[in-house]
């Protein structure tokens, strides 16, 4: 218990850390709200927010690229949000004041998502773990955020977001700050080499990569902002929606359990080739039907448009050289997952007011066009034996 494995230490700080990003991401806005911000203001705190990680992911993150310095690296950006989101409460509803603590906070919290997960890469490099098995904890914490701080906004009032906020960041920090039984070790010199990022982007493997998981994710775009909206309009039920989103997220968590059995000998090209049919037909049928048999088809398929494309980025990531995963962690955070989607929001937000449900069909068409795009898996540099300490044990 004191000392986890490494499947436990992850897994749980995925627990505490996602369950605070569940009510970071859905409720963060309304926190703003209650304290009398405008819904431009608004707006423009929640893209400094994603501005904010994305210049992290891309300055921050890859300066920790040796894996003995995850862990710590990690403890002290757990006790920096800590103070950050504490923060929000000395704001006085200072817009000036509300922008200084969405950057200090959004600095911390954005380099934590890539360097927990490339602990889990590193682990699952030495066949410890099972890194869909780990990462699908992060969203069953996910919506238990989501849900438990619905209850207490709606029984306690408005500060209870930032209070179950704290929780989760301070439940991650506990527990991260026990060791885990095989601590994470550069096993080569290489290992010790920080890559720049600069020259990974002149790569065209890498940038490859890139543009291929940027239009399979940023296809999500509109469907994060407008789906909603849309299904509202048509007729459904609030709880109806919610349930629709809930169903999307137990395809995502079903996919990353089952992963390793589901997917095991599927070459990384063939991951990438299903998660790009499931978006031209997933958002194909958004734009076509609304459906409840059709929307429940749609949301499954949120196992495939995010969950399948998300595992099959992690095993590129695994498969390049040890030295390069951290750089590559964060470009993937930080451009496919940060930069391109905030640019996909806006031009939802625009194609949505102009095409209604039309602007789905684009979101389709970033199928069709990520099918020109064949990645293989990166070159791994020539490894020295690894050294383990301890007898470390598969974990499933």
């Amino acid at each position: 218990m004191l000392n986890p494995s490494p499947y436990g230490w992850i897994s749980q700080y995925f627990i505490g850390f996602f369950f605070a990003y569940g009510v970071y991401l859905p409720f963060w806005a309304l926190w703003f709200e209650g304290q009398g911000v405008t819904a431009t203001d608004i707006g423009l705190l929640v893209g400094l927010g994603f501005a904010t990680r994305c210049v992290a992911n891309l300055v921050i993150t890859p300066r920790i690229h040796r894996v003995e310095h995850l862990i710590p690296a990690l403890r002290w950006l757990s006790v920096a949000s800590l103070v950050f989101i504490a923060f929000h409460f000395f704001t006085g509803g200072s817009f000036w004041l509300m922008a200084v603590a969405t950057v200090l906070f959004n600095l911390c919290c954005g380099p934590i998502v890539p360097l927990s997960d490339a602990m889990a890469n590193h682990y699952s490099r030495l066949k410890m773990l099972d890194y869909g098995r780990t990462r699908l904890w992060g969203s069953v914490a996910f919506i238990a955020g989501s849900t438990v701080v619905g209850f207490l906004v709606a029984r306690y009032g408005i500060d209870m977001i930032v209070y179950t906020a704290l929780f989760g960041v301070l439940g991650s920090l506990l527990l991260g700050m026990r060791n885990p039984s095989v601590m994470p070790v550069s096993e080569t010199e290489t290992e010790q080499v920080r890559p720049k990022l600069s020259k990974l982007l002149t790569e065209w493997p890498v940038v490859k990569f890139l543009i291929l998981v940027a239009l399979i994710q940023g296809s999500h775009a509109a469907y994060y902002s407008f789906s909603a909206i849309h299904w509202k309009d048509a007729g459904h039920a609030e709880s109806t929606i919610g349930y629709l989103w809930s169903l999307g997220v137990v395809a995502e968590v079903a996919v990353f359990a089952f992963s390793k059995r589901l997917f095991s000998g599927w070459a990384l090209r063939t991951l990438f080739v299903v998660a790009a049919a499931g978006v031209m037909l997933r958002w194909g049928l958004t734009a076509s039907t609304t459906s409840i048999f059709a929307l429940i088809l749609i949301q499954l398929l949120h196992g495939v448009t995010f969950a399948m494309a998300h595992i099959a980025a992690i095993q590129y990531i695994q498969s390049a050289e040890s030295n390069k995963m951290v750089a590559l962690q964060a470009l993937y955070n930080a451009l496919p997952l940060g930069a391109f989607i905030a640019l996909m929001t806006a031009l939802s937000g625009w194609g949505y007011e102009n095409w209604g449900a039309n602007i789905f069909w684009v979101m389709a068409g970033m199928g069709v066009l990520a099918l020109f795009f064949k990645v293989d898996e990166a070159t791994k540099d020539e490894q020295a034996p690894v050294v383990v300490k301890a007898e470390p044990k598969a974990q499933n």
